[in-house]
Order: structure tokens, then C-alpha cells, then sequence
């Protein structure tokens, strides 16, 4: 079988990935977690996990039925490093969802004209009109990170768009738009493993794109920009909440849980929401720790 991009994630695997990420990578059991830092040995039991994404799923609908009767608008924004599991819990939030009030925007790279305009100003097109929600898979924020990491913008541009980003979402949650911004993370042989465990699979090398086999040589650069990110955009009109995904089913139940606790809707279940694993899930200092 012919790999994308000329097989370069296992490349990279065996001749320049750091020695204890490969090793992480070629001893692990199936339900290992692959990053020494996270605070659990092994993944989450699936039936535990099972269990409390139906209940928060069914809560997820009340969400959805609530903010339609009512008009409310409500943005949720996804972002984290390649492989993190935007995607998949992205999914599993919207699953049952009624897709006429709930849209996923994922944009590709800017047209011409596009590039031309003011850097925010196709997104806003994509904001929720009254009982909608709206959720970017990736958005106004890869100018801080895979933009500046790669060159496509200038310094300059970088830092207007730094200055400019904390007015523009305090703009929309002055408009009445309930903005929520979701960072994921995860460790370098976790994100290796899933790019391999990518590149292999036919139905998934679609996700794969010739930045993430250049990105994987430059994990430094990477966390530099996440991290001047994170602190230069968290806000408290604006708050980011990371959670680790080294483990994707803690991820997914963490993330829809701290998504239902901040709406107060309509017939609200709160034990239903799982309790929030501080450990997994937090503010920006949870990242830089």
C-alpha cells in the first residue's frame, strides 16, 4: 500500500523522532497512554466512558432544544495541536444533534480574495444567527500558531492580529454570542502514534496533509506559539479551556461536560454532567504545566 506523502510520518518515526518517543511508541500495550506527564497509566474503562457520554449527550440535545426556543447564539471554538481529537469529539457532540441549528465550520486555506480581506471577516460569516450553535474546527486563531510557525505571516501581521483578537471576541459576547474556546493538547508520542496509526489506515490518510509531516520536526516552535497564544488571548470576556487528550475518551466526556457548565438551559440535568477532572481539564495554567 502506497503511504501519503511519501510515507513521511514513518520516516520520521525511524530515522529523527527523539529516542523516547520512539520508545514510547514500540513498548506500549494497546491501552497505554503514551505520555508520561498525563496524570493516568491507562485509558479510560469503555464502559464507564460509554455510560457517561450518553447521559451527556442526551444533555446536549436539552442544550440544543433550549437555545432554540430561546434564541440564543452560542460559538464554540476548537483548536489544539495535530491529532489532539478536535475531529472525533467534535463528532460525538453533534451526533444527535438537529444539523439545522448546529454547523460545523472547518475552512479551508484562504482564497485569494480572502487573503485580501480583513483577517477575521470570513469567520464572521460563519457566526450563529439566533438558536443556532456554531462550532469551528480550527478558526481565527491558526494566525497564531500554524501561520507563524510555518511563515505565512509576517511578525507584523502576527502581532495585529494579537492585539486585535481579545476585541474582537469581547465584540461578540457584547453582541450576545456565548463564545466558548476549547484547546486541546496532547504529548509528542501521543500525537506521533495517531499520525502512524493515520497513515496507515485508508479511511483516515485524508486527515493527514503535508504540514503535519513538516510540523513533527518542529515540536519547539510549536509549543513556543501555542503558549505566547494561549497567554496573550485568554481573556476574561474570552477564557480558554484546555484539556489533555492523551487519553480521547477523558477528553471527550471533559470537554462536553465544561461546554454544558457554562449554559444554564432548560431543563438542566447536573448529575449527568461528569464531575470535572481538574487534572485533565482547566485554564491555561493546566497547559503550561
Amino acid at each position: 500500500m502506497e503511504l501519503p506523502h511519501g510515507g513521511g510520518i514513518s520516516r520520521y518515526f525511524e530515522q529523527d523522532a527523539p529516542d523516547d518517543v520512539r520508545d514510547a511508541i514500540k513498548t506500549a500495550r494497546k491501552s497505554d497512554i503514551l505520555n508520561p506527564d498525563f496524570p493516568y497509566d491507562t485509558r479510560w474503562k469503555r464502559s464507564s466512558y460509554e455510560e457517561a457520554l450518553e447521559k451527556l449527550q442526551i444533555e446536549l440535545v436539552r442544550m440544543q432544544a433550549w437555545a432554540k426556543d430561546t434564541g440564543q447564539r452560542i460559538a464554540i471554538v476548537f483548536e489544539g495541536r495535530d491529532a489532539a481529537g478536535k475531529g472525533g469529539t467534535i463528532k460525538r457532540i453533534r451526533e444527535n444533534l438537529n444539523p439545522r441549528n448546529t454547523k460545523v465550520v472547518a475552512l479551508s486555506k484562504p482564497t485569494e480574495t480572502e487573503a485580501a480581506q480583513w483577517y477575521f471577516q470570513r469567520y464572521i460569516a460563519h457566526l450563529p444567527a439566533k438558536g443556532e450553535v456554531t462550532i469551528f474546527d480550527r478558526s481565527w486563531y491558526n494566525r497564531g500558531v500554524v501561520e507563524h510557525v510555518f511563515g505565512f505571516c509576517t511578525p507584523q501581521q502576527r502581532e495585529r492580529w494579537f492585539s486585535q483578537t481579545p476585541e474582537f471576541e469581547s465584540m461578540l459576547v457584547d453582541e450576545g454570542i456565548t463564545l466558548i474556546k476549547i484547546w486541546l493538547n496532547v504529548g509528542r508520542a501521543t500525537q506521533l502514534k495517531r499520525f502512524l496509526d493515520r497513515e496507515k489506515d485508508p479511511l483516515k490518510q485524508w486527515k493527514l496533509s503535508w504540514i503535519d509531516v513538516e510540523g513533527l520536526a518542529k515540536w519547539g516552535p510549536y509549543t513556543d506559539a501555542i503558549g505566547e497564544t494561549l497567554r496573550r488571548t485568554d481573556t476574561p470576556a474570552a477564557p480558554w479551556t484546555v484539556v489533555r487528550s492523551d487519553d480521547k475518551r477523558r477528553a471527550r466526556v471533559q470537554v462536553i461536560s465544561k461546554i454544558l457548565h457554562q449554559l444554564d438551559y432548560t431543563h438542566k440535568n447536573p448529575a449527568a454532567l461528569a464531575a470535572i477532572d481538574t487534572h485533565v481539564a482547566g485554564g491555561i495554567d493546566l497547559w503550561h504545566a
